[in-house]
């Protein structure tokens, strides 16, 4: 099996990571041995926070109906009693200026609605994960960037933002995604104003983590080559 445990080590070492990674799959059905998650969460974000501390579990279509925006990214449908939320909360967005209803169509989602999604620290993960998820400064996240450009892993979307939930299919069906999240998740997961997400699709992390040493080590000459040079050529 893949050392994840050894690769939550290095990334958290190289890109100095103040949470875990998260692991993130989705399956038809729960796997033997993992805690079905009990309680009440506002997002399907807050599951990440909650595995970044250190929980492992699942969560079944239900334990999202919460955030319809969250539901819809994952493909998700809302029971008949719920369906108008949906709705709702875009006229919300809109109302207020935050989304242009034009803009809902482009926003990427699941293929399929997941039987289960299984959350766990990546170096506790149970199962093979579909995901990855990062979060860290923007200086330590261009060295994630530049490691999957390095292994030959697609990392050519723009920065994502609002909603961040959406950079789930997308890194999916795109490569590496880099995301500068939105209020809501910020909110429901406490991440730094100063940091950013990174979605590393799971059949492309142990290629990149492969070329991420070689590519902190370039970077730490680089820097002091540019220190050089700013020394050497700068009037002001």
């Amino acid at each position: 099996m893949t050392d994840y445990q050894g690769m939550e080590s290095l990334f958290r070492r190289t890109l100095g990571m103040h949470s875990r990674p998260v692991a993130i799959a989705f399956r038809s059905a729960a796997p033997a041995g993992v805690e079905k998650f009990s309680g009440v969460e506002p997002s399907s974000c807050s599951y990440w926070r909650l595995a970044a501390a250190g929980r492992s579990f699942y969560t079944v279509p239900s334990d999202h109906f919460n955030c319809a925006i969250g539901s819809y990214t994952h493909n998700i449908p809302l029971p008949q009693e719920r369906a108008p939320e949906l709705e709702q909360t875009l006229k919300l967005m809109t109302g207020i200026g935050y989304l242009k209803m034009e803009e809902v169509p482009g926003i990427p989602r699941l293929a399929e609605t997941p039987g289960v999604v299984i959350y766990a620290p990546l170096g506790e993960t149970p199962v093979d994960p579909d995901l990855v998820l990062l979060t860290g400064r923007p200086g330590k996240t261009m060295l994630l960037q530049e490691a999957a450009l390095r292994a030959g892993v697609r990392a050519g979307l723009p920065l994502l933002g609002r909603p961040t939930c959406m950079a789930l299919p997308a890194a999916l069906a795109g490569g590496l995604v880099l995301s500068a999240g939105c209020i809501g998740n910020r909110v429901y997961t406490n991440v730094g104003e100063d940091e950013l997400y990174a979605v590393v699709a799971g059949k492309d992390l142990r290629k990149i983590a492969a070329e991420l040493e070689t590519i902190a080590s370039a970077n730490a000459t680089l820097f002091d080559f540019h220190r050089a040079r700013r020394a050497e050529l700068a009037t002001e």
